[in-house]
């Protein structure tokens, strides 16, 4: 395929209000794309600071929870119907929940699904019409570490993940016959707030919500901005596949070489980090991310 053009085409972007999210945004908007931004947050102050820096261009902004089937199926149809073609849908949005299996009801276990890859599965479906209207446009889902390695402690995210990433791949190979390519995006520990907004399951014990939080925030050292940058290089290349930050590509290849034992390699690693980033008030026995 061609390069992709940014300049002068609508890109669709959920999560768009903070994180790799907010940064997309304005590494869009810096190379020309009109925007529609969506996200269960407000949206103005994102919108307000592109606007300012780039006043030719098109910014729409679509609050909406995408939990809610209902919410998801309105977007799409007034996406749709205002933008016929579009050149670029980016799906980022996603909630993280802590906790075992047991720990957490089948509500919790279905919201994240609902967020994580419900809401892009219906996107995608809902506007591939406009995708793959004319040809050169682009699907990037955002994924995760752990939709390459799954870990105690994040049965739910990881599940989304692992099934936004195997939609991801059935999607390239079959959008290639419209002209569409297809990144799925896997970050490492990226800055985000996706630590502090992270929900817990709702059995978690309530002396070990704190240090699971501290645990999973210490592993967040990559910046976003960054991260949004080699996202959009990726979907300029048109590349299949991208991991971001050595803690997504070490334990991708820890997988591969084991792909048994690199569990259990991985949790005695995380222990390690989060030993050295714990206050010497926290528990003394954090749960492992």
């Amino acid at each position: 395929m061609t390069p992709y053009r940014f300049a002068g085409r609508t890109a669709v972007l959920t999560g768009a209000a903070s994180g790799i999210g907010e940064q997309l945004a304005y590494g869009l908007a810096q190379r020309g794309s009109h925007l529609v931004l969506i996200d269960v947050a407000p949206l103005d102050a994102v919108a307000a600071r592109i606007r300012e820096a780039h006043p030719a261009l098109q910014v729409e902004t679509v609050q909406a929870d995408l939990s809610d089937r209902a919410e998801v199926t309105a977007v799409a149809d007034r996406v749709l119907s205002a933008h016929p073609t579009l050149g670029l849908l980016i799906n980022n949005a996603g909630i993280a929940l802590g906790g075992r299996f047991d720990q957490m009801t089948v509500d919790e276990f279905e919201t994240v699904m609902n967020v994580n890859f419900r809401a892009p599965m219906l996107l995608t479906h809902a506007l591939l019409p406009a995708l793959t209207a004319t040809p050169g446009g682009h699907l990037v889902n955002v994924s995760s570490l752990f939709g390459l390695i799954a870990l105690y402690g994040q049965s739910a995210y990881s599940a989304s993940k692992f099934a936004l990433r195997g939609l991801s791949q059935v999607l390239r190979a079959e959008l290639a016959e419209n002209g569409v390519g297809v990144t799925t995006v896997h970050p490492g520990g990226i800055r985000t707030s996706i630590a502090t907004s992270a929900r817990m399951g709702s059995k978690v014990p309530a002396d070990q919500i704190a240090p699971q939080l501290r645990s999973f925030d210490a592993l967040l050292t990559f910046p976003a901005e960054k991260a949004a940058a080699q996202i959009l290089d990726a979907v300029t290349r048109r590349r299949a596949r991208l991991l971001i930050a050595s803690s997504a590509k070490l334990p991708d290849l820890l997988a591969r070489l084991a792909p048994v034992g690199h569990t259990k390699l991985i949790a005695l690693v995380t222990a390690a980090v989060n030993s050295r980033s714990r206050p010497s008030t926290a528990s003394p026995n954090p749960v492992a991310d």
